[in-house]
């Protein structure tokens, strides 16, 4: 299967298809979609997704969108390692974790929200920073008792819960959140900066990126 993600380096939402991918082990290649320019909002671009948003995961010509609606379509087309439990509770339990992350926290504080605020309602630079802090705060203060007491989010290997949360603590400490109330989180942070699939998804890694690592 011929794979190619539609992705901005600094976007949480396709750092999640990324370590995915990684994860998987499935090849893929990559188009940049900057976001910065509006390249979201292209006419070309708008035929694979009408939203205008990263990710998109092409599959043999078909489309998706939505990072996790890809995440759950990878875990059922490339099964091993599993990214999702096989009891059905421990997998609602999981899956309640990566929608507080990608549901309640994210869309509150992704690029076009932010530019809203600023350019729209006239919000100030700290009052920018202030909305992002308290609301990544409130939902890491939600995710943190849902971890389990592992290195990863749950269980002894990285899943669907850990793709969603390494990108949003990037995230958080790109905006300078205060993390030290959440030591489960943090730890995950430890876990994923040693991992080769989370290190390869890193923004900092990726073609598009400002400075690349090398």
């Amino acid at each position: 299967m011929r794979l190619r993600l539609h992705s901005y380096w600094r976007s949480t939402a396709s750092y999640r298809v990324r370590i995915a991918l990684n994860l998987k082990g499935v090849d893929y290649d990559t188009r940049t979609v900057d976001l910065r320019t509006g390249a979201q909002r292209d006419p070309a671009f708008l035929e694979f997704n009408p939203e205008g948003l990263v990710p998109v995961l092409e599959a043999d010509g078909r489309t998706l969108t939505q990072s996790l609606a890809i995440l759950e379509w990878l875990d059922e087309e490339a099964p091993q390692p599993p990214l999702l439990p096989r009891d059905p509770f421990a997998r609602a339990q999981v899956r309640a974790v990566a929608d507080i992350i990608c549901c309640d926290i994210h869309p509150l504080n992704n690029l076009r929200v932010q530019t809203w605020l600023r350019d729209v309602n006239g919000a100030p630079e700290g009052q920018l920073t202030a909305w992002t802090h308290e609301w990544i705060g409130r939902g890491f203060a939600a995710v943190e008792p849902r971890l389990e007491a592992g290195d990863w989010c749950f269980a002894d290997a990285p899943g669907l819960a850990d793709c969603c949360l390494v990108p949003q603590i990037y995230s958080a400490v790109r905006f300078g959140v205060d993390l030290s109330p959440f030591p489960k989180i943090r730890r995950v942070a430890d876990a994923a900066a040693g991992h080769p699939a989370f290190i390869a998804a890193h923004p900092d890694r990726q073609p598009d990126a400002d400075r690349p690592a090398p």
